[in-house]
């Protein structure tokens, strides 16, 4: 069995519900969610004045490969009525892969692990509490570790 570690995040919309509807949609058709952070609310990151972020990092284990799971993701964001737009730009839903196991994928659709997990505090806090000691595969870091050398100063905050 695969375990995932996927990143949730909406800030326009009913964000709470969009949250939940995911995980519904990620437990039918991916896998079996098996651990979930708290909810957070977050600052946007990069594109910095639009409305502030709910973000959740959750634990699923599936069958289905890494490429599978990133299909499935994006049927479910469209499901959910993503519309992509300008990049790091405001959403209704964020579906974000951030392990698969402990694999470093590398291809033009899918970069495993996510290559802003180290810069992102809103991924990061979620992540140290149901992971803080799993390790980043390249860096060789606990997910706490990158915690604590993350420079963002972003506000996070459980809601």
């Amino acid at each position: 069995m695969n375990k995932v570690y996927l990143l949730l995040g909406a800030n326009i919309g009913n964000p709470n519900k969009q949250l939940e509807d995911a995980k519904v949609e990620i437990e039918d058709r991916i896998g079996e969610i098996t651990l979930q952070s708290k909810i957070y609310e977050s600052e946007a990151w990069g594109v910095e004045n639009q409305p502030v972020f709910l973000n959740q990092v959750i634990l699923l284990e599936t069958e289905l490969s890494a490429n599978k799971v990133l299909n499935e993701i994006l049927k479910i964001e469209i499901l959910l009525g993503r519309i992509r737009g300008q990049r790091w730009g405001s959403r209704i839903i964020d579906i974000d892969i951030l392990y698969y196991n402990e694999d470093i994928i590398h291809t033009q659709d899918l970069q495993v692990p996510h290559p802003y997990i180290q810069e992102r505090n809103f991924t990061l806090i979620p992540l140290v509490e149901i992971a803080e000691d799993y390790l980043h595969p390249i860096f060789k870091k606990s997910n706490k570790e990158l915690l604590e050398e993350s420079t963002d100063q972003l506000k996070v905050k459980t809601i």
